[in-house]
């Protein structure tokens, strides 16, 4: 300590750096020890220690050695990482570095070495073997990967390093004395990993790691990349998918490495078997920290971080294939985003974040101590003050309760996640369901078993369930996939007993699950969320439509898990940006956009359904809800598919699209088409061509059949001139055939037309033309003639059935009702502007009572009807009904009022 202790005395270091000093060798004995060692170290870290050792110091000090052999670069990497770590220790101990800044000095150490070390041997093994080339002579390059905390940019400053190798392609070198790329890339290999492990008497770099390579220590040390996609293909396993997480290549090609590997870590599905897989991971990973007795290991034991960064890895391998901005490596930063999402709660993310931290920290300050990779709590009185110290606490036992109570909510948010504690209390009790399931028991039991939880039909069920198990879907499933079907029946038959119409939901479920069983993932999820399959349970009983929906469209299930979003109020701003978010990113693959868009739709869809299962939504909110969500997606469509067309003249088009009728009145259902016409604006000289063809791509994308099913269908019949017309029209035009061409029948349609979506200006010019047309003065005796004439033409190419009432087209039906208002509108709109406002029939109803043009009882009686018809008309799609047709009987007061309003308005 005399050395040093002259350092200081002749410095005249400030007051401020020996008392960091003092700090920093009360800490650390292995920093104390290169103090010692180096005056030159001490002179640098005086100079330096209020800066970042940021990555252009680290390379000119690597340049000002003149390094030409082995033993040279060895010395001066260690002297490199000396000077970086003491640095990096000195700051983080005294209050001046976060725990990014150590992660990221250390990462960035690691990356250059890595660098450095490969560019020497590289050009060393050249000059006796000659350069590497596959068949055609291309010259090839070795490929670093850095996993675990290297990949995700989290090195620890005694960690090892893990690494894998590879190359592009086989072949041989161009030296005199060739030899294959294989040998020269292990030759390779070996260098680097000598030339950073090796301990010479200025220490290590980096303790390298090569056992996550393909087949372990028994495999080749440098595979090419062929044999890594064959290995991943046909012998990846589950945990070496959780280990790529974090993979990332520090030097090489990495789009040909993303692309190989990719598919392996994330899959294209929801994939909840992940959740076992991770679970048994764990599993085995305790039962090793118990034999060893590492309970006091803050990485591996529980609440450790290795638990942190489980529960955000979980849900990258879950959600990742979909959801590529999950594809990221830095835990905290996965975390933030998983409270982003709303995957996680805001409280969970916060306790695991500051948790992480203290543990990270904790884990450098034991590193520091004596430069070892040590996860273990120290036992000896001395060291564990010391470590108490490095972490700022009075004593031992203040710092061990803080640490605790970080494990504590760990443990606790890890067993959440992991733990099926919850499976276990949501199986029958008796065993009765599953023995009915299993067949085990004879009819007579399970009939009465049936009969007594609620089934009306227990022989029809009985037959279901035995055709169900000697089916060849079920028989041709995986061993685990049969398990899991196995475990979830009793569960269905159970909480399909205590519906309405317990004989129903159990078929409609049983049709579900028979529908996704090959899918192992869905039954996963189910397997893992015993509530989202009530709440499945639920839909399928109450609606044989959302339970074929759920079928066609499977990747729903997952929206069942969060109950807090899928019972939430619709953000639409935040859903807009969401959505315009995924269609960045997935920008140049317009089938993976076209997918991603109908996900997205088929989701709201579903949290908009189960909100009206549950009798949270009225009608007219559900209505405006689903109109929100198309003029959202017709909005977002625009943007995306202008970015991408080939024929694009400008950054913004100016074209807008129009909607009609339930589009254009808010009125949409959960299966309504889109009436849509489209605009433009534009003095461009092919401004016509262009549109029309951009006009047919937005068609094409949303009714094109895609693996995740349909968008919308659109209709484009409104168009000036019908079927015969322009697919698009400029706005002067649309003009001109709206005051001179269009039939009273379109000017009909204009009172429920809207623009929804692309260039504001086009809709302001829209809507000025709608309400010169709905404002003119009209004969209202010819106005009756042909808005009557029309209807009966309407309702004379309908079919009928005999003692039916079709609640649309039948006399006193809705469209009576919408043909009463439109012809108001068009006859009173040039003296009552105010009815030129797109405020839904039932609103224009009342607006015309309230200006005296109509009675106000049956005004508001026909308003009620409407209402009563379009709830009829829901009920019925949710029944899975294909025709909207109830008996006469339950409508004739509904029906005596719109037609006594008909009477009296057309008379």
């Amino acid at each position: 300590m005399q050395t040093l202790d002259k350092c200081l005395s002749e410095s005249q270091a400030p007051a401020s750096f020996i008392a960091g000093i003092a700090h920093l060798l009360n800490c650390s004995l292995y920093a104390t020890r290169l103090l010692l060692k180096n005056k030159d170290l001490f002179d640098d870290l005086l100079e330096n220690h209020g800066q970042i050792y940021a990555v252009a110091q680290m390379q000119q000090f690597l340049a000002s050695v003149d390094i030409n052999d082995e033993f040279t670069l060895k010395k001066t990497l260690r002297q490199l990482r000396q000077r970086v770590l003491l640095r990096l220790i000195y700051r983080d101990l005294n209050g001046l570095a976060d725990l990014f800044e150590v992660m990221q000095t250390t990462t960035n150490l690691a990356e250059i070495a890595l660098q450095k070390t490969l560019k020497y041997q590289q050009e060393w093994l050249q000059v006796r073997l000659g350069v590497p080339c596959d068949a055609n002579g291309l010259p090839q390059q070795m490929i670093v990967i850095g996993m675990g905390k290297l990949g995700g940019g989290e090195l620890n400053v005694s960690s090892d390093i893990d690494l894998i190798f590879a190359y592009e392609a086989q072949g041989e070198t161009t030296g005199e004395k060739p030899c294959s790329n294989q040998d020269f890339f292990n030759q390779l290999g070996k260098k680097i990993v000598t030339t950073l492990d090796d301990v010479t008497e200025d220490g290590f770099v980096f303790r390298v790691d090569m056992r996550l390579r393909p087949f372990g220590s028994e495999g080749v040390l440098v595979p090419n990349l062929d044999a890594l996609a064959e290995y991943y293909q046909n012998n990846g396993r589950e945990w070496e998918r959780y280990a790529w997480i974090k993979g990332r290549v520090i030097v090489g090609n990495h789009q040909q490495l993303s692309k190989l590997l990719t598919p392996f870590i994330y899959r294209k599905y929801l994939d909840f078997g992940a959740l076992a897989s991770m679970r048994d991971l764990k599993i085995q990973i305790q039962r090793d920290v118990v034999q060893k007795r590492m309970d006091d290991n803050i990485k591996l034991g529980r609440g450790g971080i290795r638990e942190i960064e489980f529960i955000a890895q979980v849900f990258q391998l879950i959600r990742g294939g979909r959801d590529t901005s999950l594809q990221i490596m830095p835990t905290l930063s996965v975390l933030t985003l998983l409270k982003t999402k709303c995957l996680l709660a805001e409280k969970v993310v916060v306790e695991l974040t500051e948790a992480y931290v203290f543990l990270r920290n904790l884990e450098h300050r034991l590193m520091y101590v004596d430069d070892a990779q040590t996860h273990e709590l120290p036992k000896s009185d001395e060291a564990r003050n010391r470590i108490a110290t490095a972490m700022n606490q009075a004593d031992w036992p203040t710092f061990l309760t803080q640490l605790n109570d970080h494990r504590k909510k760990v443990q606790d948010h890890f067993d959440a996640t992991f733990n099926d504690e919850h499976k276990k209390n949501s199986q029958p009790n008796d065993g009765r369901e599953s023995d009915i399931w299993q067949g085990t028991r004879n009819d007579t039991e399970a009939l009465q078993a049936l009969t007594d939880s609620g089934f009306s039909d227990a022989q029809q069920t009985i037959q279901h369930l035995k055709m169900l198990r000697a089916s060849s879907r079920y028989l041709q499933l995986p061993s685990l996939s049969r398990q899991r079907f196995d475990q979830l029946m009793p569960l269905v038959i159970q909480q399909s007993a205590v519906a309405k119409n317990a004989d129903v939901t159990l078929l409609r479920t049983i049709n579900l699950l028979e529908s996704i069983c090959r899918r192992a993932s869905y039954l996963a999820l189910l397997a893992e969320y015993p509530q989202a399959l009530h709440l499945v349970i639920q839909l399928c009983a109450a609606s044989p439509w959302l339970a074929q929906y759920l079928a066609a469209h499977p990747i729903l299930l997952d929206e069942l898990l969060d109950t807090q979003n899928l019972y939430a109020v619709p953000d639409f701003f935040a859903m807009k940006k969401d959505l315009s978010l995924r269609m960045q990113q997935l920008s140049g693959d317009v089938e993976a956009q076209m997918d991603a868009m109908r996900h997205f739709k088929h989701a709201a869809i579903m949290r908009f359904a189960a909100q009206d299962i549950a009798g949270k939504l009225t009608l007219e909110v559900l209505s405006d809800d689903l109109s929100a969500l198309a003029d959202l997606i017709l909005q977002v469509s625009v943007q995306t598919i202008w970015q991408d067309f080939k024929h694009k003249h400008r950054e913004n088009p100016q074209f807008s699209i129009i909607g009609y009728g339930k589009l254009g009145s808010k009125e949409l259902g959960y299966a309504s088409d889109l009436d849509i016409i489209f605009l433009y604006d534009d003095t461009h000289e092919n401004a016509a061509e262009i549109y029309a063809r951009f006009a047919q791509r937005i068609n094409n994308w949303f009714n094109s059949l895609t693996s995740a099913g349909l968008l919308y269908e659109t209709d484009l019949q409104l168009r000036p001139d019908g079927n015969s017309g322009l697919l698009v029209s400029s706005v002067e035009a649309f003009r001109a055939y709206q005051l001179h061409k269009a039939w009273v029948w379109e000017h009909q349609a204009l009172t429920r037309a809207r623009f929804v979506a692309g260039d504001a200006a086009i809709g302001q010019s829209f809507e000025q033309i709608r309400i010169a047309v709905l404002t003119q003065a009209r004969d209202a005796q010819q106005l009756k003639t042909e808005v009557t004439t029309m209807r009966e033409k309407m309702r004379a190419s309908q079919t009928f059935v005999t003692g039916m009432f079709d609640i649309k087209h039948s006399t006193g039906g809705i469209i009576d009702v919408e043909f009463l208002v439109q012809y108001l509108v068009l006859a009173y709109a040039h003296k009552h502007q105010q009815l030129t406002e797109n405020i839904g029939n039932i609103g224009l109803l009342l607006l015309l009572s309230k200006l005296k043009i109509l009675n106000q009882d049956l005004a508001e009686s026909v308003a009620f009807v409407y209402r009563e018809y379009r709830r009829m008309q829901h009920t019925l799609k949710l029944q899975g009904e294909p025709h909207m047709r109830v008996n006469p009987s339950t409508v004739s007061a509904h029906v005596g009022a719109v037609t006594t309003l008909w009477q009296q308005t057309f008379a």
